[in-house]
């Protein structure tokens, strides 16, 4: 059985359909990256993956060996966000708080794994600084090791390089890259640049006006979907 199963999915605001008729899964160890033009509803969709929109029809099912609790979140920053008064550590450990259940000071596991996660990502020197302080890339870095503290199994990134330079963007390309790889996490991206998710992930699933295409990203470089999507792109 896949880890998340969506049948025929649609999902509306105040009346008017974003995403209409989404049928797609995603097995354990895939990279799926979730692309299309603006407005097509592919941030939309992965609010619903977490339970914080209701579909307007269809259903979504999880793999009874994966909670929710086990999803990881890296979501598009906002200026707030970029501007939070408080200490890389504290951010990161922040990503154990559904797991403290009735618990009012982190365990020494979740500080563990917090520290695991800052060292994996290449951020430990960094702990006692101020998250607003610093750069875009490193902030990204921040939020994935926050994200991962969270997640057991699947990481769900929306946008996760908007905004960055062309070296923060590589190098968290890399990081994700590693997570997959190594860690054999389960990766779904919501990605606005074609060219990068074609070559990093292994699925795509592309959220269109007219036409939708679900498969790997081999038979999505043949589709006439994709074809022109990326003959679109380079023009």
């Amino acid at each position: 059985m896949s880890l998340i199963a969506c049948d025929h999915l649609s999902f509306a605001y105040e009346g008017l359909t974003v995403v209409d008729d989404v049928s797609f899964h995603v097995d354990a160890g895939w990279y799926l990256s979730i692309v299309g033009e603006n407005g097509a509803g592919k941030s939309t969709l992965v609010r619903g993956l977490l339970h914080l929109k209701t579909p307007s029809r269809g259903t979504i099912r999880f793999d009874e060996g994966l909670r929710e609790d086990e999803i990881g979140y890296l979501p598009q920053q906002t200026v707030v966000q970029r501007n939070f008064p408080a200490s890389v550590e504290e951010v990161v450990l922040s990503g154990c708080l559904n797991h403290l259940g009735w618990r009012v000071w982190y365990s020494k596991e979740q500080r563990r794994r917090a520290e695991e996660r800052m060292d994996l990502l290449g951020i430990t020197s960094l702990r006692d600084r101020c998250y607003r302080e610093l750069s875009g890339g490193q902030q990204q870095r921040v939020l994935l090791a926050r994200a991962l503290c969270a997640a057991r199994k699947v990481l769900l990134l929306d946008e996760p390089v908007t905004g960055l330079d062309p070296i923060a963007t590589r190098t968290l390309y890399q990081a994700i890259r590693m997570l997959h790889e190594e860690r054999h996490m389960t990766i779904l991206m919501v990605s606005h640049d074609i060219q990068s998710a074609v070559s990093e992930s292994d699925h795509i699933l592309h959220l269109a006006r007219k036409g939708r295409f679900f498969g790997s990203t081999r038979e999505y470089l043949t589709s006439p979907l994709g074809k022109a999507y990326l003959e679109g792109w380079q023009a």
